[in-house]
Formats: C-alpha cells, sequence, structure tokens
C-alpha cells in the first residue's frame, strides 16, 4: 500500500465502520500497489489531508487486497476517488489530478 502522512488506511472489514458510519465527509481512494497514476495523487492527496483535515478525513483502500469494495461501488480504474457524506458516495472521480483541480472538484461537496 501507497504510505503517505495523513491518509488512513481502511479494508473491506473496516470500510463500513471508517467511511460510511464516518460522522463527516471521507474522501476514498482507490488504489493499487503496481498503479502509476496512484502513487502520482497520492502526495496530492496528503497536500489536501493537511489542508482540510479539520473538514475531511482522507483514507485509501487497496483494491488488490480488499476486492469486496471496489465491486461494491462499481470502481472499475484506479485511481478512483470517492466522497461519502452520511454513508453514501456523494461524488467520484477517476484519474490523478493536481491539487488545485482536485480542490475545486471537492469545493462544491465538503
Amino acid at each position: 500500500m501507497i504510505t503517505t502522512a495523513g491518509v488512513g488506511e481502511v479494508t473491506d472489514a473496516t470500510f463500513t465502520d471508517e467511511v460510511l458510519a464516518a460522522g463527516g465527509p471521507v474522501l476514498v481512494m482507490f488504489t493499487a500497489d503496481w498503479c502509476p497514476s496512484c502513487r502520482q495523487l497520492a502526495p496530492v492527496l496528503g497536500a489536501v489531508a493537511g489542508e482540510l483535515g479539520d473538514r475531511l478525513t482522507i483514507v485509501q483502500i487497496d483494491a488488490d487486497t480488499n476486492p469486496r469494495t471496489p465491486v461494491d461501488y462499481g470502481v472499475l480504474a484506479l485511481p478512483t476517488l470517492a466522497l461519502f457524506r452520511g454513508g453514501r458516495t456523494v461524488k467520484t472521480l477517476v484519474g490523478a489530478r493536481s491539487r488545485r483541480k482536485l480542490l475545486q472538484e471537492l469545493a462544491d461537496v465538503i
């Protein structure tokens, strides 16, 4: 799993408790160790976590070692970012992006 400061890790077993039952918005990155775009996006998520950590929780889930959750949410490409609030998906983004672009895309939902 790609390790990034400020970004937690969830699994199929912990997804419900840590994401769906969370009190605030949670941004989930579906990732895999072999994914170059995921490695490119990891520091961007770390920067966003540093900026928005008081308003947004950011976690990642490895799609290879936790296959159930990506299937449940129709993840077909990596990286996929899904923003959850109140136990449901409110926004999905596919592919790597800059910090600025990611902040713009999240502004209306956090």
